[in-house]
């Protein structure tokens, strides 16, 4: 890989899709081999990662089946009593009050790192955008009968919570973070750090993308295992090395084991339609389809795309992203990993992906 050809690459696509500002890197086990930027944005920028969080709840909830704290096919309601028997929502009476159905189900911890649980976010299922937040926790399919992305983690974050003891993010901190080095990534963002946040920006229906007010972000009530982090591109690059190096950080600190390493990129979903989601909020996400016209799999936290993608990465990567367009792959077959971090939505705006493709196309030196 020859990095000025990247970086040159990154920019002229960056520009010629009209993203506001963007960080993008690249990393074999060992090593950064390019960072990109575009725009306003420097290599040190902060970004909320939203749904990349969800590979780090990952790694601390498989922490927890490694020591025998947790396991991966028990119900997970003996720690969270609230997830007792839960009913499927079927819909909704005249008067608006929902209608269950009258039989219960369990979830385990395989199925909330592998979205089979039958969560469901307001973005991504009419049901769930109509039922009220206040309301009783529910399903919106029988567990393990089909694959849809939901707040499956969020529930797995609350688990590790309730089997460590401790919070997200003292858990993160103690456990993950700091052995891997990833001294800013956080659930909260300090104030003398707030000059390094990334932009926001949001398209408008006119095609343009506005930037939104710059205020620093309040300290959460809860932490989300979901999607609550802030993070830089070189911090991300340290977790995805771990991945590439089946469980090790850089000192030779062990984070996870092989065993959990080879789970998690396994397919978890057999012969399940995965990855492709229909937005139900189209100035939130528009519909997502990673790998168009292929049959793609979820291990546990990752996305893994079990053919090649055309000029791109190798069959059984990793992968998923964030709702502000933040994206990631993890290529173990090449030994390689790619962050790519902007700031505004909709989730896979087609100028995102573009960039991402693009993106793709220059790490694996294809034109």
């Amino acid at each position: 890989m020859e990095p000025t050809i990247l970086t040159a690459s990154f920019a002229a696509a960056a520009q010629r899709h009209q993203i506001p500002a963007a960080v993008a890197a690249v990393a074999d086990a060992d090593t950064v081999l390019a960072t990109c930027t575009h725009g306003p944005a420097g290599a040190d920028n902060i970004f909320a990662i939203a749904s990349m969080t969800k590979a780090i709840t990952t790694t601390a909830a498989m922490q927890l089946v490694e020591r025998g704290v947790l396991h991966l096919d028990e119900p997970i309601h003996h720690r969270l009593p609230e997830l007792h028997e839960l009913p499927i929502l079927e819909g909704f009476h005249d008067h608006g009050a929902p209608i269950y159905s009258q039989q219960r189900y369990f979830v385990t911890l395989r199925q909330l790192l592998s979205h089979t649980a039958g969560f469901a976010y307001s973005w991504n299922h009419p049901l769930a955008l109509c039922h009220s937040p206040g309301g009783r926790s529910y399903l919106v399919h029988e567990p393990g009968r089909r694959w849809h992305y939901g707040t499956n983690v969020d529930w797995a974050g609350r688990l590790v919570e309730a089997a460590s003891g401790q919070n997200l993010e003292e858990y993160f901190q103690h456990h993950i973070l700091r052995p891997l080095g990833m001294s800013d990534t956080s659930f909260l963002l300090p104030p003398e750090k707030f000059n390094r946040l990334a932009h926001n920006h949001q398209r408008e229906s006119n095609g343009v993308l506005r930037e939104l007010p710059r205020v620093h972000p309040p300290a959460p009530q809860a932490f989300n295992g979901g999607g609550g982090l802030f993070s830089t591109a070189p911090d991300y690059v340290r977790f995805m090395q771990m991945i590439l190096r089946r469980g090790l950080a850089a000192d030779g600190t062990r984070i996870l084991e092989e065993a959990s390493i080879l789970a998690m990129s396994t397919n978890q979903t057999g012969e399940l339609e995965v990855g492709r989601i229909t937005s139900t909020i189209p100035e939130r996400s528009c519909d997502v389809d990673f790998h168009p016209g292929a049959r793609d799999h979820f291990g546990l936290g990752f996305l893994i795309n079990p053919q090649p993608h055309t000029a791109g990465r190798s069959a059984g990567s990793l992968a998923w992203g964030g709702i502000r367009n933040t994206f990631y792959w993890i290529d173990p077959h090449r030994n390689l990993a790619a962050v790519l971090l902007m700031h505004f939505q909709p989730f896979c705006d087609p100028a995102a992906m573009a960039l991402l493709n693009a993106f793709e196309r220059a790490v694996y030196h294809e034109p």
